[in-house]
């Protein structure tokens, strides 16, 4: 195999690789929760979270494939096994209940956002301590992608007050007749 020369040691390529591996191990995780989520909802709510959903887990494959040949062209190699990716991954399968649909919201919500944390932190470290500005930037375009779907997460259940268990807390304040 011919030697990479880009400007970056070896240490820094595999230290930007296996952030972009944990990356990848995390976009993976979070496509098929949201894939499931996508399978499993149901109520008054079902075609619009089943439509974003949809949306989310198409973008969610895009960049599982763009991380991955990131790594490659780095001269690395992403990780590809389920095994692999959820030893690696900071993100947690969803376990074996099936949540009410503004639970699983509430999930995928905090899951982007741990994403999105993650991403901050290798964005500076890829930069600062690698000096590999293109996968900064790249990581960047990455996390803005996941601020975004976030957002479009919180905004359906904001104004909504929610249990711990993620169902809607009905708050029915009545007001008594001729006051």
């Amino acid at each position: 195999m011919r030697k990479i020369n880009i400007g970056l040691t070896e240490e820094q390529r595999q230290g930007v690789i296996n952030l972009l591996n944990q990356d990848l191990a995390d976009a993976y995780v979070l496509l098929v929760k949201t894939k499931k989520f996508h399978w499993d909802v149901v109520g008054p709510q079902f075609r619009s979270l089943h439509q974003i959903w949809e949306e989310h887990y198409q973008a969610l494959t895009e960049t599982i494939d763009a991380v991955a040949e990131r790594v490659r062209a780095l001269g690395g190699y992403p990780v590809g096994t389920l095994e692999g990716f959820l030893k690696i991954a900071t993100l947690k399968e969803e376990g074996g209940n099936v949540p009410t649909a503004t639970g699983m919201v509430a999930r995928l919500v905090d899951d982007h956002e741990q994403v999105i944390r993650n991403l901050r932190d290798h964005v500076d470290q890829t930069a600062e301590q690698f000096h590999d500005q293109g996968t900064s930037d790249f990581l960047t375009g990455l996390m803005e992608g996941h601020e975004q779907m976030a957002w479009m997460l919180r905004s359906f259940i904001e104004g909504q007050s929610l249990q711990a268990d993620g169902s809607n807390q009905i708050a029915e304040t009545k007001t008594p007749v001729g006051v």
